[in-house]
């Protein structure tokens, strides 16, 4: 018997390549536990999340990956909702993260790059992970939904216990389960206190918008804002980091950006798809639905193995190999699944690929000549976001 990858094994971290392209040899499904199976191939997770009969299953009682959990006490409720909850939660969201909404924010985007790319290279050295990637998109999301700038180093710290406890319950200690629980109530009650102070004295942020221009509960916002805080962050910081990692190691596709900054906007396609900063997400069978040639009961797991998706050459061209021009327009390449799609399509995409296109931009028209200074960096624990813990890089005036 053919022994199966286990996609949370902390060997994958620095190269999963070789062990995705031995899944997909191996065929379109792979039975993880009894219940739960791996998904390796881009046709079928790309037909996965666009059919509404796989959703996430927990109000349902049926999702096999925390199984008896409220999935009230986790962060981020409204992702995982399915329809029509979710439809309903969405549609109060997404106007303020449309491209055109978005855009309005470019200028303000541009002048924070700016400032953290101007700050590392007068320090001379510094954690592209902590100074940079992590700043912008905290900074960017906090400022969006009005939250004072004294408290984002306090949000950074919840955020992190937030993002670890997305990992599979089973993957997780007690201590880790404990933090995320204290991080969810203080993220409550913070967010239930500011949302009480913008009824009453409203501003022009976002969470003023949806407090005093939607029918949500106060439950309803505090989830809302918590989510979108976590998922404006945590996956952009990844790119950004995860980015600059395959451009350090591969200077050929540096040289490109750096004649041609302009190509960031593309370029930041190809590093969603190269190093997808959520590699694993899960759905459940809604029903009983025949797939791969196999009946899956209401209620079976799928891990869908995008980052191996986002590896497959049947879909993408000598997929293991960075091309900063993959996704230009005259070469007609398939979308990839970073950011999922369907129902279930990352509302915040535009503002992600916003951030990554300024930030890319601007760090080769200032600092294209970076160095890094560790080619082996550590990862982080988490399996459910994927990027280096830390950069160390020199940043040349």
């Amino acid at each position: 018997m053919t022994e199966i990858l286990d996609p949370f094994s902390p060997e994958l971290r620095d190269d999963p390549a070789p062990a995705y392209r031995s899944l997909r040899a191996g065929g379109r499904l792979h039975e993880f536990r009894p219940g739960v199976y791996l998904v390796p191939h881009y046709a079928d997770c790309d037909a996965i999340l666009g059919d509404p009969a796989f959703g996430h299953g927990y109000f349902s009682g049926i999702n096999p990956f925390r199984p008896g959990v409220d999935p009230r006490t986790l962060p981020g409720s409204f992702l995982l909702m399915d329809p029509p909850d979710h439809t309903r939660m969405r549609a109060m969201a997404a106007p303020s993260f449309t491209p055109r909404a978005i855009a309005d924010l470019r200028d303000r985007i541009t002048a924070t790059a700016i400032k953290l790319l101007d700050d590392a290279v007068a320090a001379g050295e510094v954690d592209f992970v902590a100074d940079i990637a992590y700043l912008l998109p905290l900074t960017t999301i906090c400022t969006m939904l009005g939250v004072p700038t004294a408290d984002h180093a306090t949000f950074g710290v919840w955020a992190s216990a937030i993002s670890r406890g997305l990992d599979p319950d089973a993957l997780l200690s007690d201590d880790d389960k404990r933090a995320r629980t204290d991080a969810v109530q203080a993220f409550g009650a913070y967010f239930a206190d500011l949302i009480e102070r913008r009824r009453a004295r409203p501003g022009t942020d976002l969470l003023t918008k949806l407090a005093t221009q939607t029918p949500l509960q106060l439950r309803e916002l505090v989830d809302m804002a918590v989510l979108l805080l976590i998922a404006g962050h945590e996956t952009t910081m990844n790119l950004i980091a995860t980015g600059l990692l395959a451009l350090a190691r591969n200077p050929v596709q540096r040289e490109i950006l750096r004649t041609e900054p302009e190509l960031s906007r593309i370029a930041v396609e190809e590093f969603l798809r190269f190093d997808t900063p959520v590699p694993f997400p899960t759905r459940v069978a809604m029903e009983d639905i025949e797939f791969a040639d196999r009946t899956l009961p209401r209620g079976t797991g799928l891990i869908l193995l995008i980052g191996s998706a986002n590896r497959d050459p049947e879909a993408f061209p000598n997929p293991d190999a960075l091309d900063v021009t993959r996704f230009a327009a005259d070469r007609k390449t398939p979308r990839h699944l970073a950011f999922s799609h369907g129902p279930h399509f990352c509302v915040g995409a535009p503002l992600a690929r916003l951030q990554g296109e300024v930030l890319f931009t601007e760090l080769m028209r200032r600092v294209p000549d970076f160095d890094l200074l560790d080619d082996a960096p550590p990862y982080r624990v988490s399996v459910s976001m994927r990027g280096p813990l830390s950069l160390p890089v020199r940043m040349p005036a």
